[in-house]
């Protein structure tokens, strides 16, 4: 008997035929994206090695026993790109050899190595400001030797390895015999400026008469903090006299002994603060030419005007029985009064005086005789 396969369902039919119609698309599309999928990885790259640029703007100052260090921290490594590692910071230093100058120095050595930690304090706006000290024998040793001085920076990489920039610029620093601060020192106000008075040291820090001695340099502040403090000036000799400032502003002085020549001066250390606050107590000077004439029932008053910048006005007086009397009411302004109050059939005297901002009176001007008949 022949038997006839049944007919597959119609449901059936449709799912196969579906199925030959896709498999071979989802093969097509695996190997389309394995393909992609290789060309997307690329080639491997190593880590960035993030070695600091050089710094270029070292300065070195000895103040006292110390160097007081200056220069810009890195913010990009030699690649261009900005460093993200923390970094530490490594002071080099060499002694010079006496007569050669520096075309022949040894290797300069670590003398101190900051970790990030311990160079932050020191730093502000991307800017290092530390003080390395000389120990006695260091001083000792190397007062009149020239120290050479560099910084560089480094960052660890694989396994802690330090990436090392290149050293900085070098600075010399002769090391002089600086003496102790000025004492005495304190604050003289005068009309025209601030005199700042000290008393010069007798002797170095090694007990030694001055040698070297460049002058005294004297720094103000406005706040009296230590970051505040700018060079005002240079003086040979006490008193410095301060021609800039103003009365009733509070300032701060202080004074070093600079040792050394231009290019190469090394600094004392700081005297005591001394604060001052100018006052004006000051008069102006009495006013000149002063003149009178009696006319219509009253005594008019010229007189020259003053030439005081801080100059208010002036007060104008009648003397009656040998007793002054103001006779305005308010400060006249200007050089010109008429007194409507004079008495009539009278010998009269006047005089006038100049008055500043601060509430200081000058002295009498000439007296000026009037008749008033």
């Amino acid at each position: 008997m022949r038997v006839t396969p049944a007919p597959s369902p119609p449901s059936s039919r449709f799912h196969t035929a579906r199925l030959d119609r896709v498999l071979p698309a989802l093969i097509l599309a695996s190997a389309v994206g394995s393909l992609f999928g290789c060309g997307a990885q690329g080639t491997p790259h190593p880590p960035r090695l993030e070695r600091p640029a050089k710094i270029a703007d070292l300065t070195v100052v000895q103040v006292g026993q110390s160097l007081e260090i200056h220069c810009g921290l890195p913010q990009l490594a030699t690649d261009g790109e900005r460093l993200t590692r923390p970094f530490e910071v490594e002071i080099l230093r060499a002694v010079a050899p006496q007569g050669p100058g520096i075309a022949k120095l040894p290797e300069p050595e670590v003398w101190t190595r900051l970790l990030r930690e311990e160079w932050l304090p020191y730093s502000k706006d991307n800017n290092l400001a530390y003080v390395a000290h000389l120990t006695d024998r260091e001083f000792h040793e190397w007062r009149g030797r020239t120290l050479v001085v560099a910084v560089r920076t480094l960052t660890r990489g694989f396994r802690h390895r330090p990436l090392e920039s290149d050293p900085s610029n070098f600075v010399d620093v002769p090391i002089y015999d600086v003496s102790p601060p000025a004492g005495g020192v304190h604050c003289v106000t005068t009309q025209k400026s601030v005199e700042v008075h000290f008393t010069p040291p007798a002797t170095t820090l090694s007990g030694e008469p001055l040698h070297d001695l460049a002058g005294y340099r004297i720094y103000r502040s406005s706040t009296g903090q230590a970051s505040g403090f700018e060079l005002r000036g240079e003086t040979a000799a006490s008193p410095f006299r301060d021609s800039q400032f103003e009365f009733g502003q509070t300032y701060y002085y202080q004074v070093r002994v600079a040792f050394g020549q231009t290019g190469h001066l090394a600094m004392s250390e700081a005297s005591p603060v001394v604060k001052v606050t100018p006052r004006d107590v000051f008069p102006p000077a009495p006013p000149m030419g002063l003149s009178s004439i009696y006319s219509a029932g009253a005594v008019e008053l010229v007189w020259k005007a003053s030439p005081e910048a801080d100059l208010a006005g002036y007060n104008v007086y009648r003397l009656e029985n040998q007793a002054p009397l103001r006779v305005n009411k308010e400060l006249v302004r200007t050089p010109i009064f008429r007194d409507t109050t004079a008495p009539p059939g009278a010998d009269l005297l006047y005089y006038v005086t100049a008055v500043d901002i601060s509430g200081n009176e000058s002295k009498p001007s000439k007296n000026e005789a009037v008749e008033t008949k």
